[in-house]
């Protein structure tokens, strides 16, 4: 074949660059591309010839009323003139000689039509997805920054890394849809994915009511997201144990300072360990009701001695 651009990307003697869609296609069919030399036109195929001998003689005078009436009026045309005739180079007839030699060297066509398959080429963002019509895809977060090849088809997404296949998808229709595997997220997002609301509620239930309590009241806020503060008291158990863990919250609730930091400080400070914050809290009530006594009269302030 010459070297179209639809098919040959980068014309060379000794290495060309095949259309990536184009390669897809041949491989499909079975059929292997074979481009010309570049400036070398006495190298070039003979199917030139074929073509304007096909528009001087099939085309002039014929009317068609659509595009099988064309087909059957070229298939009774070649196999009643074009075929029968003596061929200029061979000197005999292009029929008889397909018959005899041509024939047998065909290979069937694939049992399903091969598909179609499209490439493009993506960047891969921080957020471990890339861009393809408007729907994002994962692929490894290694690869994060890098431009990823992707071949798309009616059904797929597969992308690639220098030729090796990292990821495969479900194409996608709508615009702004994303599909993700959690195997190609960091250790760190795939345990805040995995880690959600319910497992926090079900890992403070196990230390302890107080604990479980605290969980409710951070999910109780309707208008920040405290999954990761919850995920982080839970967490505090690994380090202080459970026991320790449930009489922070539990001193914490007392307070009511629902936070991460609040739970977080009173372990650091084993303020869990002192006496318990409601006896604490009794002892001073005086204080606050202003009932508070003092360790000799008043009157003898005043007294002068």
């Amino acid at each position: 074949m010459d070297n179209p651009k639809c098919a040959i990307t980068k014309a060379c003697y000794h290495d060309p660059q095949v259309q990536r869609s184009y390669a897809d296609y041949a491989e499909g069919y079975g059929f292997l591309i074979s481009p010309c030399p570049v400036a070398d036109p006495q190298k070039k195929g003979r199917v030139e010839s074929g073509v304007k001998y096909v528009k001087n003689n099939f085309m002039p005078l014929r009317e068609f009323r659509d595009l099988p009436d064309a087909n059957k009026q070229l298939m009774n045309w070649v196999m009643q003139d074009a075929g029968n005739r003596i061929h200029g180079t061979t000197r005999t007839p292009p029929l008889k000689r397909f018959v005899e030699t041509e024939q047998a060297m065909l290979k069937p066509l694939p049992n399903s039509v091969p598909a179609c398959a499209r490439w493009a080429t993506a960047k891969l963002h921080g957020d471990c997805h890339l861009q393809v019509d408007k729907c994002r895809y994962s692929a490894p977060w290694r690869l994060v920054g890098q431009a990823l090849d992707v071949r798309i088809t009616e059904t797929t997404v597969r992308i690639y890394h220098q030729h090796e296949l990292k990821a495969l998808h479900p194409r996608l229709t709508q615009a702004g849809q994303r599909h993700t595997i959690d195997e190609h997220l960091p250790p760190q997002h795939v345990a805040y994915k995995m880690r959600d609301p319910q497992w926090c509620l079900k890992q403070a239930e196990a230390t302890g009511p107080y604990c479980h309590r605290f969980i409710q009241r951070l999910f109780e806020n309707r208008v920040l997201d405290r999954l990761r503060a919850a995920q982080g008291v839970v967490g505090l158990a690994r380090r202080y144990g459970a026991v320790r863990l449930e009489a922070a919250c539990q001193r914490a609730l007392h307070f009511d300072n629902i936070q991460y930091r609040a739970v977080r400080v009173i372990l650091e400070k084993s303020l869990d360990q002192q006496i318990d914050p409601q006896q604490c809290f009794d002892e001073m009530s005086e204080a606050y009701t202003g009932a508070a006594r003092f360790g000799r009269d008043t009157r003898k302030l005043f007294t002068k001695h």
